[in-house]
């Protein structure tokens, strides 16, 4: 079974393993009855067996829907609150005094010189303090009323590049109040990216940190030219002497003060209607140009009401840590889950997330520590990360405490995968693990890449809680489908959300058919009002991506290949398009990879592949025979060709140079292929592996160098 296959391996006396494994069977069937009695856990079982969507009709390809929603998809979180902006005005009405955004203080930052002569920076930080539902809603007001004095019209462009703060979300609230139409930019993307996004969509205005305009913006601000307003979030900067002339810079403070003194007199009159653009939010392009994908209020508040379906009991009670970015669709529908669930919020980041992450000083505390939150969102490298972190320290134990926790997770393992749970194992043995992310995590949602079997497993184990599973697009507003929190089986990503529908349509080319058996399987649909209206100034890409049926339901067509199973849950199976997205999130375009390599005289043909459970691009490559056997010479490296392909020795060689031509082609570091194969055999059509016109199959290369990519990824071949 799966969950054997994931069991760790323990180096105990089988006597003595007899023994323990009956002391087990014992201690299980004693406790079994009181705990089934007392826990509830008979109606988790049931729910978890019961069957989560179905399809509307018996139509073959017909749409599948929770069953929830099986007559009418919900699009609305409370009733009249259609747009965001009511959205807010409710919570606030509703919470008025309750915490909602919290900052730590920083108490000191000092330079920690490394042994190899590296200056990290380090801090101290204090407690959160907070700003209730109020606050937030009279700043997001004043900020509001401030950029109308600065000339900003409702239903034009504003943008932001910051990093994930409070100021962040107030600053969104205060365009949805306003009607003005927010631009997010990542705040890792590269020059070209960010120059790109702010001319397509001829903003005037930015809200940005000190630190990235300094490190980011000070770069290309000239080569914006209709910028006239840079905001900071964080206090005055200082200034730079190549500064263009007629670029304003204000604090975020002294706009708010401006709003204060203004007549809201007209405020009226700017209020969005439910079909307005709320966000113009940038996403990764097949090209390396990122595409503005417009999100709707209706769209936000669809997906939002979907998605919060899916949390149990969310309320006053829970604490959300938020440290993704927020100019990712995944975080800011989390958060905005929750200010209006009456949630508190408290802000993180990568570096300052745990005690032992980066920027905290030794001895002192991570934000989780501080703030102890009840739910969580991640990607999959940061639980990858944490995984590898416990395991190590693990292996570091003595051989009594590592066979004791061994024993312990292989235990509950086997309890899990019954729907058991284990209130015993989890305070006398996880209650250390479980402190890594506070102590007092009751979910995990995890998007954005696919989470591996064993790492969601070890999740569910180690932190004693549920792992939500979702599944979503930016063009669908984030939402699409999210695993319940009692199904513990691994792999899959949940039914469709209570606010949309999806499909499957035959993909002839990859052989996927919705009549397969035992599972449908197809290219996944998404339809219903969460599904956006299309990429900002790109009419054709919008086309060529969302449909609209019949009885003018909009469908997304996501590139993702999915199967159905027969409880209504989908699981992701491959990928159409050659846009991968590696495990931190970056997306890398295959076909840009290539393209920038292919014409190197050592190349005669390429193939880049990316997985999503990894970090890094490898590569096939055909070499030219005649370039690699000189560059063979050179390196003094003697034998046949297929000795020189398969030498780690000339797959170095070949590598530097494909690192140098990736630098002077302006690929990121991400994209430069970090492991390659050389292929002694051409690729022809007769192999199977390209088409007539010599266009790459990949899935018949992905599968012909199966066991290369396993060595390339670091796995064990046999």
């Amino acid at each position: 079974s799966q969950a054997a296959k994931m069991k760790l391996k323990h180096n105990i006396n089988p006597v003595l393993l007899q023994l323990i494994n009956f002391i087990i069977l014992v201690y299980t069937l004693v406790t079994y009855i009181p705990w089934y009695i007392l826990s509830g856990s008979k109606q988790a079982i049931e729910k978890a067996k019961q069957v989560k969507a179905r399809p509307v009709n018996n139509k073959v390809g017909g749409a599948y829907r929770s069953v929830n929603s099986l007559h009418c998809l919900a699009s609305v979180l409370y009733p009249g609150c259609d747009t965001l902006d009511k959205v807010f005005k409710y919570a606030k009405t509703k919470f008025k005094d309750k915490k909602l955004l919290g900052t730590r203080e920083i108490l000191k930052e000092e330079d920690e010189i490394q042994p190899s002569g590296k200056v990290f920076k380090k801090v101290i930080l204090g407690k959160y303090t907070w700003l209730s539902y109020e606050d937030v809603y009279i700043k997001a007001v004043n900020f509001g009323n401030g950029l109308a004095v600065l000339g900003q019209q409702p239903k034009t462009n504003i943008a932001i590049f910051c990093e994930t703060r409070a100021e962040w979300m107030i600053a969104a609230q205060a365009c949805f109040m306003c009607n003005y139409q927010l631009v997010t930019l990542y705040a890792t993307l590269g020059g070209p990216a960010i120059v790109h996004g702010l001319n397509e969509t001829e903003v005037t205005t930015i809200i940005t940190s000190k630190e990235l305009m300094q490190t980011k913006l000070k770069e290309i601000v000239s080569q914006v030219p209709l910028l006239r307003h840079i905001i900071t979030v964080d206090g005055k900067p200082t200034m730079w002497s190549e500064f263009p002339k007629g670029v304003i810079v204000h604090t975020m403070a002294s706009v708010q003060a401006m709003g204060a003194k203004a007549d809201a007199g007209n405020k009226q009159l700017s209020r969005p209607v439910p079909s307005d653009i709320a966000v113009i939010m940038y996403t990764s392009g097949s090209t390396g140009i990122p595409k503005g994908v417009m999100i709707s209020h209706c769209n936000i508040i669809a997906g939002i009401t979907g998605m919060a379906e899916r949390i149990p009991n969310l309320g006053e009670k829970d604490i959300y840590i938020g440290y993704l970015p927020l100019a990712h669709v995944l975080e800011l529908s989390a958060e905005l889950v929750c200010l209006s669930h009456g949630c508190r919020i408290g802000y993180s980041s990568p570096q300052t997330l745990a005690d032992q992450s980066s920027k905290i000083k030794k001895g002192s505390k991570g934000d989780v520590t501080t703030l102890k939150p009840t739910l969580m969102a991640a990607v999959p490298e940061i639980m990858d990360r944490i995984y590898k972190n416990v395991m190590n320290k693990v292996n570091e134990m003595t051989s009594f405490q590592r066979n004791l926790f061994i024993l312990a997770y292989n235990y509950k393992m086997e309890q899990i995968s019954k729907g058991y749970t284990t209130p015993l194992c989890d305070s006398l043995i996880f209650r250390k693990v479980r402190m890594l992310l506070g102590g007092k995590i009751r979910i995990l949602l995890c998007g954005g890449a696919p989470l591996s079997a064993a790492t969601q497993r070890f999740m569910n184990i180690c932190f004693c809680c549920p792992v939500g599973q979702g599944y979503g697009l930016t063009e669908s507003a984030g939402a699409g489908t999210i695993t319940e929190v009692w199904d513990y089986t691994t792999g899959r990503v949940g039914a469709p959300l209570v606010c949309c529908e999806i499909k499957l349509m035959n993909w002839e080319e990859g052989g996927y058919y919705n009549t397969d058996k035992p599972y449908p399987r197809g290219e996944i649909l998404i339809g219903g009002q969460n599904v956006t209206a299309g990429y900002y100034k790109n009419e054709a890409r919008t086309k060529k991506d969302f449909t609209v049926d019949e009885n003018g339901q909009r469908w997304l067509h996501t590139g993702d290949i999915g199967e159905f199973h027969h409880d209504g849950c989908l699981k992701i199976i491959d990928r159409k398009k050659d846009l991968v997205k590696l495990q931190a999130g970056e997306y890398v375009s295959l076909g840009k990879v290539e393209a920038a390599l292919k014409n190197l005289p050592l190349v005669d043909n390429i193939c880049a592949y990316a997985s999503s459970f990894h970090s890094y691009v490898i590569g096939f490559v055909v070499p030219n025979q005649k370039e690699l056997a000189e560059l063979a010479r050179k390196k003094g490296f003697k034998g046949t060709w297929e000795e020189i392909c398969n030498s780690p020795e000339m797959e170095k060689e070949v590598l530097k140079v494909l690192a140098e031509a990736a630098m002077a082609a302006n690929l990121e570091k991400f994209e430069i292929p970090v492991k390659i194969r050389l292929s002694p055999d051409p690729w022809t059509p007769e192999t199977g592996l390209v088409t007539d016109a010599f266009k790459l199959k990949r899935k018949e290369l992905t599968a012909y160098y199966q066991m290369d990519i396993d060595r390339m990824y670091g796995k064990n071949v046999k």
